[in-house]
């Protein structure tokens, strides 16, 4: 038995769950979302807490368990709190700006880089330096944030770049100079 499937998913008191065969549609004060489950795996509401379980021991139904128990639980982790990830900008006059669903940074190009965030995501930027990506969907909100830190990744030897908060660089020695 998959350790994290047999989980239960608890459910807050401000979310409803609809369940319609495959179809698991999660609603809170944050939004809605919805996901079809695959096949050999079912979602049951026991009260105030949420069971997947999987309907025999199929190496597919194994390999689904924990993943669309995760999925859930995300979900409504997601429209009752949200989610969001926090990237910082490092650099001598990097920068950043955000226009409603727009963001601009400035990172060492010759022309500045324009993103369009999706639907359902939001963007801020604190001291210029300090962008904050939100939303309810958890993989559309990492995949952004993804998105925005590829545009000048951190480098080893100065560190300049777009970085996640909590992530570490390993900084690297230069050429040794002659001597």
């Amino acid at each position: 038995m998959s350790r994290i499937g047999k989980r239960p998913i608890p459910l807050p008191n401000k979310v409803t769950i609809d369940i319609k065969g495959q179809h698991i549609a999660v609603k809170g004060p944050k939004g809605s979302l919805e996901f079809e489950l695959p096949s050999k795996v079912a979602v049951n509401q026991d009260g105030e807490t949420l069971v997947v379980q999987r309907e025999d021991d199929s190496r597919t139904a194994r390999e689904r368990h924990g993943l669309c128990r995760t999925l859930v639980a995300n979900m409504v982790e997601g429209v009752s709190n949200g989610f969001e990830k926090r990237l910082s900008i490092q650099g001598v006059g990097y920068r950043a700006q955000a226009q409603g669903t727009k963001l601009t940074l400035n990172v060492g190009y010759s022309k500045p880089v324009e993103m369009t965030m999706p639907k359902g995501i939001s963007v801020a930027v604190e001291n210029n330096t300090q962008v904050i990506v939100s939303g309810i969907d958890k993989e559309i909100v990492g995949n952004m944030a993804a998105k925005i830190r590829a545009v000048r990744p951190p480098e080893p030897y100065k560190g300049k770049g777009i970085r996640y908060v909590d992530e570490y660089v390993r900084r690297k020695a230069g050429k040794a100079g002659k001597k």
